[in-house]
C-alpha cells in the first residue's frame, strides 16, 4: 500500500502545528529569560559601561518595562533556537530522500552551534565596535545614550552575527544536494569575498569599517571551512 501524497491543506496544517510548537517553546523560554532578566541586562549593558564608564538611563515611565519584555523575548528566541530548528527539520523531512535525511540532524546541530558561536563573537565584537564608535567624539562630545536605543542596537548587533554565521551550513547543504562542488566554490572565492563584504556592510547596524571587518573576516574563514568540509566529507 503506497502512501497518499499530502495535500496543500495538509501541508498548511503541518506548518501551523510546527509554528505553534515553536511559539510555545519561545514563550516558555521567554519566561525563563524573564526570571533571569537582570543578569541578561547586566551582560548586555557591560560593553557600554566599559566604553563610557557610566550606566544607562531611561527617559519614559514605561521604557524600563518595555525593555525588560524585549530582553526576555530576545533571550527566549536564542534559548528556543534548537527547538525552532528541529520543528523546521520535521516540517521539511517528508520531502527529503533517505540520503538527504542522513544530513538533516548533523546540519541542524551545526546550525545551532554556529548560531551560538556567532552570538558569542558578536558580543565580543560589540565591545570593540562601541569603543571605536564612541571614541570619535573625543573630549568635546560626551555620549548620552538612552537604554532603549543602546539595547536595540546591541541586540540587533549580536543577532546579526548569529545569523551571519549560519551561511556555511547552507553552502554545505547545497553541496550535499548536488548544487555546488568544492572546485566551484574555490573558483568563486573573489565573488565570495565581495558578497561577504557587501552582506556584512548591510547587516551590521553600526556600518563602521571595524565592525564590518570583525564580521567579514570570520565569515570568510567559515567559507573556507565549508570548502574543506565539502571536499573531504562529501568528496565533491
Amino acid at each position: 500500500m503506497t502512501d497518499t501524497p499530502a495535500s496543500f491543506v495538509d501541508h498548511l496544517e503541518e506548518l501551523r502545528n510546527r509554528t505553534i510548537k515553536s511559539m510555545i517553546a519561545i514563550g516558555m523560554f521567554t519566561v525563563v529569560a524573564f526570571v533571569f532578566y537582570e543578569r541578561i541586562l547586566a551582560v548586555l549593558t557591560r560593553p557600554y559601561e566599559l566604553a563610557v564608564d557610566t550606566e544607562l538611563a531611561f527617559f519614559r515611565p514605561t521604557e524600563a518595562f518595555s525593555l525588560v519584555m524585549r530582553i526576555s523575548l530576545f533571550g527566549g528566541v536564542i534559548l528556543a533556537s534548537p527547538v525552532i530548528l528541529y520543528q523546521i527539520w520535521r516540517f521539511i523531512a517528508p520531502a527529503l530522500t533517505s540520503r538527504e535525511k542522513r544530513w538533516a540532524i548533523p546540519l541542524t546541530t551545526i546550525f545551532v552551534v554556529l548560531f551560538l558561536a556567532g552570538i558569542i563573537v558578536g558580543y565580543w565584537a560589540l565591545s570593540r565596535g562601541l569603543g571605536f564608535l564612541l571614541g570619535f567624539g573625543g573630549d568635546s562630545l560626551v555620549p548620552v545614550i538612552g537604554a532603549e536605543f543602546y539595547l536595540q542596537f546591541a541586540m540587533r548587533f549580536i543577532l546579526a552575527f548569529g545569523i551571519s554565521f549560519e551561511f556555511p551550513v547552507f553552502i554545505f547543504a547545497a553541496a550535499a544536494f548536488g548544487a555546488v562542488t568544492s572546485l566551484r566554490l574555490r573558483q568563486s572565492r573573489r565573488w565570495a569575498v565581495l558578497t561577504i563584504v557587501v552582506f556584512a556592510a548591510v547587516i551590521t547596524p553600526s556600518g563602521d569599517p571595524l565592525t564590518l571587518m570583525l564580521l567579514a573576516v570570520p565569515m570568510y574563514v567559515l567559507y573556507e571551512v565549508a570548502i574543506l568540509a565539502v571536499r573531504f566529507i562529501l568528496k565533491k
